[in-house]
């Protein structure tokens, strides 16, 4: 028997006086004589047990948000683009001015039945997360099959830039072989410059290390032997050693699958591949990138990475991660001096990168990408203006 039932059949049945119950039972007078008045006008159902949820909830999103929320879900993942709380957040900031919080967006899919639990997944903190400082630092490769629609075999060799997550090339192939591999590095390198180094799995068609020293080096060995590119191999049966481009397969692969119209020929597969490595380098944001930004922004915006054998010089770089001031004013010490950097007002509060190479600085916005300011800092002075002499007046 309740707790409730107890205390009302003591009052109402038994007769005895609210505040003489209230002592036995060790609750206040008032909770008594609300309980007995619920079940004067209720009856039985006084018994039954009492939502706790508030009549009201100001704070809560309103029905159009919701619907907006469930409807981004719906159509990213029939596009095969990820559909998380981040992304989703990402699109109702960016393209719909509304900001919601990762969590509520949680929250509200879990009750529209859109989140399939995984109770055995690995929880993120579980893993330890390593990246390139800087772009072209390393480059990842690896390979993946493709059933075209009439049933034939498809292999699309992806290389993607470890620091960004930036595709650089990925290509269509019948099979993929030795002198593909070789080819497609080179116009990846011909577009983006030669990175520092290479990480790829032990497929023969990137090494000959595990080939027991039969035929040499291989043509990709040679290449990168002539380019001074250090060569980094995973170690065997450890996939998650070359995560960041199996995962970038994996999620190109559910793209394609999700189109209406399945290529038939290598060239409709390359088309498609197209498409997606635009939208993903350019358009969609990563939620492993600081800020959400893009790929394209990552890469393009820092200084790049060169062979050990090909830097000029004894220049020193840095990368420093910031937030102008509600002034519009960044700091940066140099030389032991701190410099505050005009930037404006208008970029008050904006996360930025600030790319040094000694005296030459570029300052990023950490989203976006765009230049804000590049300048060359002037050692003999604290504060560096953002025009040189009074601008003319417009």
């Amino acid at each position: 028997m309740s707790k409730a039932r107890l205390i009302i059949t003591a009052v109402v049945v038994e007769g005895r006086s609210q505040a003489e119950v209230a002592r036995s039972y060790g609750v206040s007078k008032g909770w008594v004589s609300k309980l007995v008045a619920r079940y004067r006008q209720q009856g039985e159902d006084a018994f039954e047990p009492r939502s706790r949820r508030p009549k009201t909830s100001p704070t809560a999103i309103d029905a159009a948000t919701v619907e907006l929320i469930v409807r981004l879900r719906k159509d990213l993942s029939g596009q095969g683009l990820d559909a998380g709380p981040d992304t989703i957040a990402w699109h109702l900031h960016r393209h719909h001015q509304v900001t919601v919080s990762r969590a509520t967006i949680s929250r509200y899919l879990m009750r529209a039945g859109l989140v399939t639990p995984e109770p055995s997944k690995r929880p993120r903190s579980s893993y330890i997360r390593f990246q390139a400082e800087q772009p072209n630092e390393t480059w990842q490769a690896d390979f993946t099959h493709y059933r075209l629609a009439d049933g034939t075999d498809a292999e699309i060799l992806t290389w993607l830039d470890d620091h960004s997550r930036y595709a650089l090339s990925v290509t269509a192939h019948p099979r993929v072989t030795g002198p593909i591999v070789r080819d497609t590095f080179r116009h990846a390198v011909a577009a983006h410059g030669v990175p520092a180094s290479t990480l790829t799995d032990n497929g023969m068609v990137f090494t000959t290390r595990l080939a027991g020293g039969r035929g040499g080096r291989n043509a990709f060995e040679h290449e990168l032997r002539r380019l001074h590119v250090t060569q980094k191999n995973s170690t065997p049966n450890h996939p998650t050693t070359c995560g960041k481009v199996e995962r970038f397969q994996q999620t190109m692969k559910k793209w394609l699958r999700a189109q209406p119209d399945q290529p038939t020929t290598i060239g409709d597969l390359q088309t498609l591949i197209d498409r997606f490595a635009d939208a993903y380098n350019h358009h969609r944001p990563h939620r492993s990138l600081p800020h959400r930004a893009t790929p394209a922004a990552a890469y393009n915006n820092r200084p790049k990475a060169q062979p050990a054998g090909s830097r000029d010089g004894d220049t020193h770089t840095r990368v420093r991660h910031d937030r102008v001031d509600h002034t519009g004013v960044v700091t940066l010490r140099i030389g032991g001096r701190l410099h505050h950097i005009g930037i404006g007002r208008t970029h008050a509060r904006t996360h930025v990168i600030l790319l040094v190479d000694d005296l030459h600085v570029r300052v990023v916005a950490a989203t976006t990408g765009e230049l804000l300011r590049e300048l060359i800092i002037d050692p003999t002075r604290d504060y560096q203006p953002q025009y040189t002499k009074k601008p003319p007046n417009p």
